[in-house]
């Protein structure tokens, strides 16, 4: 599916939302450090962890807000609010007041934000494209995103740090006009089966009806075996792809000596540590924004089975291949196993998603599939005190065989599918005829 193909709905997402991550990358890379200074290391770690629990509850509420009230309503009024809060952040550092509190309540704000829009942003794809084409549209935005991780903290390192009240007025801008281009150009996409099944019933309830609807269609989710094993899957793979900027990064920093990478005559390429690790991760940059695209397109002629044990067995290698040497080489050729593994399920994963989800809760759908990596967020740090209590080689082998026990509850799960597949219809029509 081409571009030029896309509906005018994805078209304006892709356009405002990669505007819109640039901006975001520009100042959150440098939050942590931010908060460190204003707050101290302790307490910047558990603001931070702090805000990024109330960023999963407000994901888990976007995704049934978005089957209730609509796709483009909660992206509308999400990009309102993170115009809004924008705002307060530059306010709390502008050149006539500063005020670190401040800052870390818009940038909570914004992580709210962010987490009530996603799953109507990604709820719409699945509503707007047939399945056969939904691993390239999505694939096309992960991309979007990975650009917008490399140039934003590139483009970051001088604006935040010597225009950041300019930074924030312009990032305040852009999600208003955001706001504004879904408002006057998206139309709605949610299924109509939905509006009715959820809108009439919601209307005459309070709150507390509200919570109790919103924790019931959860148990639904929570009782679909295949999408939990799913879950559960994601997040032990997750402890190997969330080690990028986390015990990966000290293990090149520490253990990596500088070392020639190549010579020509007199002139040598020289690098180790924290300079080697900055070349890993533009190589890992790099390649996805080259090879995603291709990569989806030729993913979306094999089986998923396929797929998902192929990437859970390319990243349990990858953690082998670093923890073997500390060779650049070697390193480099354990970050293409790692990239390949990542480039394998980059859209495919959304597209499985969908497929699962029934529409008139898909956005939930959506909303509790992001728990692979916010829970897989929070456990992946435990591999740092592992390594200095066991080493690096054995945290390493720990990683790989946690991704191989991910590949085998894939395995289940697709033996699931395989054996009853109709079993996930079946479940959800008993669930709504209760």
């Amino acid at each position: 599916m081409f571009l030029k193909d896309w509906d005018l709905n994805l078209k304006i997402r892709l356009f405002g939302e990669g505007i819109t991550n640039v901006l975001f990358w520009m100042f959150f890379p440098f939050m942590s450090v931010y908060f460190s200074q204003a707050f101290g290391k302790e307490w910047a770690g558990g603001m931070l962890v702090f805000s990024q629990l109330l960023g999963v509850i407000a994901n888990l509420i976007g995704g049934y807000c978005a089957d209730r009230f609509g796709r483009k309503r909660m992206m509308e009024l999400s990009a309102l609010a993170q115009g809004i809060s924008f705002l307060v952040f530059a306010f709390a550092n502008s050149p006539w007041y500063t005020s670190p509190i401040l800052t870390y309540i818009s940038f909570a704000a914004l992580g709210i934000c962010g987490s009530l829009y996603w799953p109507a942003s990604h709820a719409m794809v699945a509503d707007l494209v047939k399945e056969e084409d939904r691993n390239q549209v999505f694939a096309i935005f992960y991309t979007a995103i990975n650009l917008s991780v490399v140039i934003g903290p590139l483009l970051g390192s001088i604006f935040f740090f010597h225009y950041r009240f300019g930074l924030l007025l312009v990032a305040a801008l852009t999600a208003f006009v955001l706001s504004l281009l879904i408002r006057r150009y998206v139309r709605e996409t949610i299924p109509g089966r939905a509006v009715v099944h959820k809108g009439n019933r919601f209307t005459a309830r309070g709150w507390r009806q509200f919570v109790h609807s919103h924790l019931q269609d959860y148990r639904v989710i929570l009782s679909d075996r295949t999408f939990m094993l799913f879950i559960l899957a994601g997040i032990l793979v997750a402890q190997t792809f969330m080690q990028l900027d986390l015990a990966l990064s000290i293990y090149v920093t520490e253990k990596f000596p500088k070392q020639t990478l190549f010579h020509v005559g007199e002139w040598s390429l020289e690098a180790g540590g924290t300079t080697f690790f900055g070349w890993l991760v533009a190589e890992n940059g790099l390649l996805i924004a080259l090879f995603t695209v291709w990569v989806s397109r030729w993913v979306s002629r094999m089986r998923e089975k396929r797929v998902f044990l192929s990437s859970a067995f390319l990243y349990g290698v990858s953690m082998l291949v670093f923890g073997s040497s500390t060779n650049m080489w070697v390193a480099l050729a354990a970050m293409v196993l790692f990239t390949v593994g990542e480039l394998l399920v980059v859209g495919l994963q959304e597209s499985f998603v969908s497929k699962l989800a029934p529409e008139h809760i898909r956005g939930q759908y959506f909303a509790a599939a992001s728990l692979r990596f916010t829970i897989g967020k929070t456990l992946a740090p435990f591999a740092i005190p592992l390594a200095a209590w066991i080493g690096y080689g054995w945290m390493f082998v720990v990683l790989a065989f946690l991704a191989w026990l991910g590949g085998i509850i894939y395995m289940a799960m697709f033996r699931r599918l395989e054996r009853q597949p109709v079993i996930i219809a079946a479940d959800h029509s008993m669930h709504e005829i209760s």
